[in-house]
């Protein structure tokens, strides 16, 4: 007589993980989402000072010495040259934004706005420097109001004390802005909302 020996369900339980095991080991992990126009990233650079450095005084509101009395007579300085790289496809327009980051006044939401330039061109990878006051490039490219109520770059301006965080934001817009010379800041960021394919951000010091 032939004896069947039954194997315990725990024993056979573990032979069976033990052969899925292997197979899944063997399995390569899913591949991250992919995420256009973030990798490479929209970089932007600015040669006069590096990111997180000190601004210079010749693109200050220190550009003079002394500078003009009165707070509507304050120096505007000099933009400095601005370069970007990683463009995503599709850009029709940028637009830059400068403002003092550690400036809120009377406790406000918003900070002040040093210079707003908006509709530069999408095949534009540059700002020369020393940007012209209050008029229109002939490419294109607009001013929005700034901190003085006027379309100019205004440079920084903070007291002695500790420095602040001055941001050159860089947006790159699938359109072009339907907005006049002299738009205001929040005109245009309601006009950017929806456009944005890639944003960042060059952040310089300065104190009086």
């Amino acid at each position: 007589m032939k004896i069947v020996t039954m194997r315990p369900v725990a024993t056979v339980a573990l032979l069976l993980a033990s052969s899925i095991v292997p197979v899944a080991a063997q399995q390569s992990p899913a591949p991250p989402p992919t995420r256009p126009n973030v990798i490479p990233p929209l970089t932007l650079t600015i040669a006069a000072f590096t990111d997180g450095g000190t601004i210079p005084l010749k693109y200050t509101c220190a550009a003079t010495t002394p500078p003009p009395s009165g707070p509507m007579q304050i120096s505007t300085g000099v933009s400095p040259e601005l370069k970007w790289s990683n463009v995503p496809k599709g850009t029709a327009s940028f637009v830059l934004i400068l403002h003092d980051a550690d400036a809120h006044i009377a406790k406000a939401f918003d900070d002040i706005p040093h210079w707003v330039i908006f509709n530069i061109p999408g095949d534009a990878t540059q700002l020369a420097e020393g940007v012209p006051p209050d008029v229109p490039m002939p490419d294109g490219t607009m001013q929005g109001k700034n901190m003085m109520g006027r379309p100019v770059y205004q440079g920084p301006c903070a007291p002695p004390g500790a420095p602040h965080h001055y941001n050159f934001e860089l947006y790159a817009l699938d359109k072009k802005l339907d907005l006049p010379q002299g738009a205001s800041r929040d005109d245009i960021q309601k006009a950017m909302d929806g456009h944005v394919l890639s944003g960042t951000v060059y952040i310089g010091l300065f104190r009086r």
